[in-house]
């Protein structure tokens, strides 16, 4: 969609009741959380760059709401609000976006006409910084209001582009009060992901022997021996029942290296990376033995395989607690019944969902702009995502919400 840059005031008509549920204050906290950027890099854990977006972006945004907030041993930022007790739920946002990679000026937050209307356009709007901003706004409000009747646990985590539950896990292990809900701020279009598929990924190491290509009856071609299992894997017949939203399960190539690199030689190594789709239901160690079984070679090659990061699918109920609850803060919000919907990719709902704690992903962001080289969030859905997330806090917490 074709944007144009453009200086526009917010508009009288997109204000809400609430202070700090107001546009203007909530594009200024989206601005300078984009400004702020914080690009997955080389770095797998405590990544320099992430700390800097947490520690001197986030921290001091919250410090000024009023909230208080620590660090666990990964870096996450974890801030606690209200008494211990059985009515709690969980906010989890995430740090880390996609390179900037081919996007123009990714960094400036510069506020934009659309077809549609005012935008503000950046790298990581469209994923995890305009949720972040909703959120903040949302626990503004929160601090206006009375005493909170349960705990709040809001976590900034360092994950977003990592692929693994490892950030969330982090941050369960820290925090004082076991959610009864968890919502993932993340762009959904407003929508609500009632259910995500899950992941296992991993390698297979194909080994043979190098020897000059001129005489390659003298060595063993690693390539030869991962074809064979490349076709084993692309007629397995995956045994899982297809589910009514996703249909069948999915298994991926998308790696392949071949070592040495060298000119002439057969190859006496190839890894080739794997992608297992789980669906809700599906059990990983099952999903994982059963390609398992397949993964064989006779002499002269030999076979390994090393499974990876392991990410949980979910679903929850229509008609759950949870679902209860997003419908009731959508209508207190002023805003339509939510739509639901069903997610490709994997998150930490699924993480959730495996210590039985509903969860769902939700934000303002369309996935359809994910890692592109052009994201923007209209200004409305950053505005009505900030109402429903301190409605949903409301409805849980607040005495008589």
């Amino acid at each position: 969609m074709p944007v144009r840059s453009s200086v526009i005031s917010p508009s009288p008509e997109s204000r809400v009741a609430g202070h700090f549920l107001q546009e203007d204050n909530l594009v200024a906290w989206l601005q300078r959380l984009v400004r702020h950027p914080s690009e997955q890099s080389d770095f797998h854990e405590k990544d320099p760059a992430i700390a800097r977006f947490i520690q001197q972006c986030a921290a001091p945004l919250l410090s000024e709401i009023g909230l208080a907030c620590r660090y666990d041993r990964m870096g996450n930022l974890i801030a606690e609000i209200g008494p211990r007790s059985d009515r709690s739920i969980l906010f989890v946002g995430y740090a880390m976006t996609h390179p900037a990679a081919g996007m123009a000026d990714p960094f400036s937050a510069t506020i934009v006409q659309t077809p549609r209307g005012a935008a503000v356009r950046g790298r990581g709007v469209a994923e995890q910084k305009t949720a972040l901003a909703a959120l903040f706004g949302a626990l503004a409000e929160t601090a206006r209001a009375p005493r909170l009747d349960g705990r709040l646990t809001v976590a900034l985590t360092t994950a977003g582009e990592t692929g693994r539950h490892d950030a969330v896990e982090s941050v369960m292990g820290e925090i004082e009060c076991v959610p009864q809900f968890a919502i993932v701020c993340i762009g959904t279009n407003n929508r609500v992901a009632v259910g995500n598929k899950g992941r296992i990924d991993f390698d297979v190491l194909v080994k043979g022997k190098a020897s000059h290509s001129s005489a390659p009856w003298q060595g063993v071609n690693a390539i030869s021996g991962a074809w064979r299992i490349l076709q084993a894997l692309a007629s397995l017949k995956l045994e899982t029942p297809d589910h009514p939203h996703f249909g069948e399960a999915t298994l991926t190539p998308t790696a392949i290296e071949s070592a040495p690199r060298a000119t002439h030689t057969v190859p006496d190594r190839v890894r080739m990376t794997f992608d297992r789709r789980l669906l809700p239901g599906e059990n990983p160690e099952q999903a994982y033995a059963a390609i398992r079984d397949v993964i064989k070679l006779e002499p002269p090659w030999e076979v390994e395989c090393r499974l990876g990061p392991v990410m949980y699918p979910n679903e929850i109920s229509d008609d759950g607690p949870l679902a209860g609850v997003l419908g009731a803060a959508f209508r207190r919000a002023g805003q339509p019944a939510p739509e639901r919907f069903y997610c490709n990719f994997a998150l930490d709902a699924g993480y959730f969902a495996r210590r039985g704690i509903e969860a769902v992903m939700l934000g303002p962001g369309e996935v359809d702009q994910f890692h592109s080289s052009e994201e923007h969030v209209l200004l409305s859905d950053l505005v009505a995502m900030a109402n429903v997330y301190y409605r949903v806090i409301e409805q849980c917490l607040v005495p008589n919400g």
